[in-house]
């Protein structure tokens, strides 16, 4: 559909005006954008554009700039306690005490300030990798430009699978459907018209619109941008949401909450401990300054910056691994992943497709396999299959290669070519002889490819290829040698019969019609309903895409860490279970296989009892993988999608975790999707779920090694001053304990490098918290065994030599060095078994281990730093106790962890 309705040169004053665009006709959107809806902007008008209303962009977030980050390491309320204990300490006559806090204060913050501008780093560079492109007309020519190119006026080119650029007046379609999930929460894909609208018709019923961010599902279209930027839909909206700011995962939004449990608690056990000192005549601003610090020091803080850390550093890791995380909460569902949808093509297979065999109809088909080979002797047939077959496709040969010619377009459309090359057809004389004259694309609901050409002689030519049953069904006729003969019901069941046998070797097989046409000058004007019933049938091509050799070894593995493999291919059902067969696709012996057909036919109660028992769906089409993923969703698993196509993209989306695999060859396919494996390789998955399952591993332990060392902080305080027993702890060493035993030990946790079992470990549950209650039980008796370590060594303090230096000392070091030596412990869950492999050493583990008890020690060797911890120098055998303080706690906390549950679980009955 062409249209030149200018009537006016200008351009609206600015672009966001009376949001009725869908309400006026289309010759007046057309006109008020001074827009051609045959060959789009000119060059230089769009040029203009681009300089008048800016680049087609939502509003970036600015990220941190350093001094906000400096300024958010003064202003939490740790820091506020903390000074307030600094001036308590001045109040007190100890200056020396408030010039620590305020040390303490300045370390923290570079600290926090070191760790949180390189994850701010790492994520921002998130939102570079990867620039959307737009498909646009402009003076005649199809051009794909950056996204932020497009401006207001710009003929918009939609096909299947392409996110939409901007928001859009349809001018044309053909079965075009679109996800507007993102924008109006409706889940199922919604099909557009062009008729106008009334101006009340609300967002979602808009249904001669596109909006930017939606996604293309089926059909093609082309559309007049009418808003770009932050006058979009989704730009108005992010603007009234303030988007722009940074959202925490819900793995932060854990720890956040978490975080502030435990400053209700800490506050609670605090205030009492304040009581009590009080109530025991204790010194009420030092019993207060004790209770503060004591505060500062025992609420973990940084338990969010912990996860955000863990996660931004896992990310830069995963890079090296050819991993590129888009969403940063795409790490977190990494480690959850129960079932990975794998698109064969480029997945399992090499997407390398190459013809294998031909079959013509060759009387009652005794042997209609042709060995390639011998189709260089002259056979009329097969030349008329290869001419259809070189109509009927869209790849191309690159200009300007002769010996080694280059073809650009889909694998089975490249097969279909170099078999015509090699067989001695010239491609662009060919396709020169028979111009173009309509292409109608593989839909949803139409297995099949037609074309139409104008023959030299001035009639039509109709070229289809597609599903053997589907164009079987638009044959009436078919070709055995050289004669078209009527198709009789033996013939089609033998014909049937042939795809079947060829299905069966794991072929994918296509069927080649045609249909002559008599002289008609109006082809331009044919309904393709038309013209794709009474072909005749020429053949069967058979092109096979080898298996990966490494696939069956990585679908062993995903089954080894309970992970469920299921095939989503367009193949037929026996191609599809013979590729099934090979790589070892089921865990539990036979294959279960469901096609589209029968898809189609199941109920919402059908499909959800099946996704428990299918590896594979055949036949499937895009909207079909976007139910596939649906359907195993609302069966609460946690679903992947790998693909590398556009058909792939409404599925990538709706998954929990999109993998679009390779080097986006598919405009749109990095768009939607949240990793992308850069080497096209399925191991690179498998390495990226470990990493997944890694990093969500080591956030656990370090928040349970900081829950921990901090509970038995305040146990150790808490009994001292209920018993009355003095003070085993001041202020000044709380808040050393707070900068040795937290960040340190702490990180070298949070990098612990994969445990050789961890993906012979079940996926953990999605709702699954990073907390579980069973942890605190644990936590308590960890903290429990320190603390009474530590009493321990205050109370043989307390009996040498009384209250005083020497006591606390004591418990000083005892704590402290406990708490340091418990991060060994934390760095598995369980107890190891002798048949288990040894963990991997940790070096930057064991340089945090080794510089804070080296920390700890300085003081000792160093009588200045001594002096303001108010420690003093032991005897003998005093250094003997705190070592016994500090050693049996690490061996009683590790004999007494729970036992390994072994490897991964058999695989559920079905």
């Amino acid at each position: 559909m062409a249209f030149d309705l200018n009537t006016r040169q200008d351009t609206p004053a600015a672009q966001a005006g009376p949001a009725v665009w869908h309400s006026l006709p289309l010759e007046a959107v057309l006109s008020q954008w001074a827009a051609d809806g045959d060959r789009g902007l000119s060059l230089t008008e769009a040029h203009d554009r681009l300089d008048q209303y800016g680049p087609n962009a939502l509003a970036a977030s600015q990220g941190r700039s350093a001094l906000g980050l400096w300024v958010e390491q003064c202003l939490s309320w740790p820091v506020g306690l903390l000074a307030v204990a600094a001036l308590l300490s001045v109040a007190t006559g100890n200056p020396i005490d408030a010039v620590v806090i305020m040390g303490v204060v300045v370390i923290n913050a570079i600290i926090g300030y070191t760790t949180e501008s390189q994850s701010e780093r790492i994520i921002r560079a998130l939102q570079d990798e990867l620039t959307p492109t737009a498909l646009v007309r402009r003076d005649g020519q199809d051009l794909t430009l950056d996204a932020t190119q497009v401006v207001p006026g710009d003929l918009l080119l939609l096909r299947a699978g392409q996110a939409v650029a901007a928001d859009a007046r349809l001018i044309d379609c053909d079965r075009l459907a679109l996800d507007e999930s993102a924008l109006t929460g409706e889940s199922l894909p919604v099909t557009k018209h062009l008729s106008p609208l009334t101006k009340d018709a609300p967002l979602a019923d808009r249904r001669n619109l596109v909006f930017k961010g939606t996604l293309v599902t089926r059909g093609v279209g082309q559309a007049i941008v009418v808003a770009t930027g932050s006058d979009t839909e989704i730009g108005q909206i992010q603007a009234l949401v303030d988007s722009t700011e940074t959202l925490d995962t819900p793995l932060q939004q854990q720890l956040a909450r978490v975080s502030g449990q435990l400053v209700l608690l800490c506050s609670g056990v605090c205030t009492v401990i304040f009581a009590a000192g009080a109530l025991r005549g204790y010194g009420l601003l030092h019993t207060l300054k004790i209770a503060i610090s004591l505060a500062v020091a025992a609420v973990p803080e940084g338990l969010p910056a912990v996860a955000t850390t863990t996660l931004a550093l896992g990310i830069q890791a995963m890079r090296r691994h050819k991993i590129l995380i888009r969403a940063l909460n795409a790490v977190e569902t990494l480690g959850a992943v129960q079932v990975v949808c794998l698109d064969k093509t480029g997945t399992i297979t090499a997407n390398r497709m190459a013809v294998q065999v031909v079959a013509l109809g060759q009387g009652d088909l005794p042997g209609v396999a042709v060995d390639l080979p011998a189709l260089a002797t002259p056979n009329p047939a097969f030349d008329r299959l290869l001419t259809a077959a070189v109509l009927c496709n869209a790849s191309q040969v690159l200009p300007g290669v002769e010996r080694d010619p280059q073809l650009q377009g889909s694998a089975t459309e490249n097969a279909l070519l170099t078999l015509a090359l090699e067989s001695g057809v010239a491609i662009d004389p060919l396709r020169q002889r028979y111009p173009l004259v309509a292409l109608n694309p593989r839909q949803e609901d139409r297995m099949l490819m037609s074309t139409l050409h104008r023959t030299p002689s001035g009639g039509g030519l109709v070229a289809v290829k597609g599903s053997p049953t589907q164009v079987l069904e638009c044959c009436s006729h078919w070709l055995v040698n050289d004669q078209v003969m009527p198709l009789r019901d033996e013939d089609r069941l033998s014909l049937k019969t042939r795809n079947q046998t060829m299905a069966n070797q794991t072929l994918r097989v296509l069927a080649i019609a045609d249909r002559p046409l008599e002289a008609a000058p109006d082809l331009d004007s044919l309904d393709p309903s038309s013209y794709e019933q009474d072909l005749t049938w020429l053949g069967l091509v058979g092109l096979a895409d080898p298996i990966r050799e490494e696939v069956p070894e990585l679908i062993a593995a995903f089954h080894r860490a309970g992970i469920d493999t299921v095939m989503v291919t367009g193949d037929q059902r026996s191609t599809a279970k013979a590729i099934g067969e090979q790589v070892n696709l089921s865990r539990n012996g036979e294959l279960a296989i469901v096609d589209a057909y029968d898809l189609a036919a199941l109920t919402d109660g059908d499909r959800h009892a099946l996704t428990h028992r299918i590896d594979i769906f055949a036949r499937i089409t895009p909207a079909d993988k976007l139910q596939v993923v649906r359907t195993l969703q609302s069966a609460q698993k946690v679903v992947a999608m790998t693909g590398d196509g556009i058909n792939d993209t409404p599925a990538l989306k709706a998954a929990n975790v999109g993998l679009a695999m390779g080097s986006g060859k598919a405009d749109g396919v990095h768009d939607v999707a949240d990793v992308i494996i850069q080497d096209d390789n399925l191991g690179t998955l498998i390495d990226a779920i470990a990493q997944g399952r890694t990093i969500y591993t080591n956030i656990r332990k370090a928040v349970h090694y900081l829950l921990a060392t901090n509970l038995s902080e305040i146990i150790v305080v808490a009994v001292a001053t209920l018993v009355g027993l003095g003070e085993p702890l001041n202020a000044i060493q709380l808040l050393w304990l707070n900068l040795v035993t937290d960040i340190f030990p702490g990180l070298g946790l949070a990098l612990e490098p994969a445990d050789p079992t961890v993906l012979e470990q079940a996926p953990r549950p999605a709702d699954e918290p990073i907390i579980k209650t069973t942890d605190f039980g644990r936590m308590a008796w960890e903290a429990s065994v320190i603390s009474g370590a530590a009493l321990g060594a205050y109370g043989y303090g307390l009996s040498q030599y009384g209250a005083g230096l020497a006591a606390s000392t004591m418990a000083f070091m005892g704590l402290t060095l406990a708490q340091v030596l418990h991060a060994l412990t934390c760095r598995t869950e369980t107890r190891r078994s002798q048949r288990q492999p040894a963990l991997p050493p940790n070096p930057y583990l064991t340089v945090a281990v080794v510089g804070s008890l080296a920390l700890q020690l300085l003081p000792l060797v160093i009588p200045a730093l001594g002096e303001i911890l108010h420690i003093t120098p032991l005897a003998a055998r005093d250094y003997g106790v705190i070592a016994v303080a500090a050693l049996v706690p690490l061996a009683i906390n590790a004999a007494t962890k729970p036992a390994s549950p072994g490897p991964i679980l058999q695989p559920e009955k079905r």
